[in-house]
């Protein structure tokens, strides 16, 4: 079957650099109204989750499934893109159109019931496993779809990687591979920058609106949804 073509066209690091923004943007969002849980940001979970066992407060429940709710999904992901790729359909537009889906329920619900005063509390608990859910499949489906790109939730690996090449760039390091480093840099910076825009941005709006600002999240999730990556882009 033929893939329905797409009004958009672009090269894969402009929407891996759309990706990393919402990355940053409802990992910062869930971590301000859902008193620190990282929805994007499994390890970041494990330290709260410490400090939660060890000062008290709420969240700890959130946190510990966080960690099993972000392996399942991406096992469904993983699961459901071999079934589409069997099926011939277009398995990174229908993952990405499910990706948008679960930003939207993260909004929807974070808007009707939130502010959360106990991140314990049932509602709660669904809101920020939709938050995961989505940040799960996104993670998922670029590892699959654009494994050439830097990832788009975590950026620990990126700064380390950015650094060693800059000063391999800077100090002329290995010649014969400069080329492959500048571009690699390249990568790495956009992903990092838009990282960065999307928390900076993400905590500004919601001190003025709250979780209203999710609804960035969507439209910015729909873009890279009916965008089509161009062939031998980089």
């Amino acid at each position: 079957m033929k893939s329905i073509t797409s009004p958009l066209v672009t090269r894969p690091l402009t929407v891996a650099a759309l990706l990393a923004f919402n990355g940053g943007f409802v990992d910062t969002a869930g971590f301000l109204g859902l008193n620190g849980l990282f929805v994007a940001h499994v390890t970041g979970n494990f330290v709260t989750l410490g400090a939660a066992l060890v000062t008290g407060g709420h969240g700890v429940i959130g946190k510990i499934l966080a960690l099993p709710a972000f392996m399942m999904v991406i096992a469904l992901a993983r699961l459901s893109g071999t079934v589409l790729r069997g099926a011939d359909l277009p398995a990174r537009r229908i993952l990405f159109s499910i990706n948008v889906l679960l930003l939207l329920a993260f909004f929807v619900m974070a808007v009707r019931f939130g502010p959360f005063p106990n991140a314990d509390s049932p509602l709660a608990l669904l809101t920020g496993l939709a938050g995961i859910a989505a940040m799960a499949m996104q993670a998922s489906v670029q590892r699959v779809h654009l494994a050439k790109m830097p990832p788009s939730t975590m950026m620990t690996g990126s700064t380390v990687q950015a650094t060693l090449d800059v000063v391999d760039i800077l100090t002329g390091a290995h010649p014969e591979q400069q080329p492959t480093i500048r571009k690699r840099f390249r990568r790495l910076i956009t992903t990092i920058v838009a990282f960065t825009l999307g928390c900076a941005s993400s905590a500004l709006l919601y001190a003025y609106i709250g979780f209203w600002c999710l609804g960035v999240s969507v439209v910015i999730g729909m873009i890279a949804a009916v965008t089509r990556v161009e062939e031998g882009g980089t």
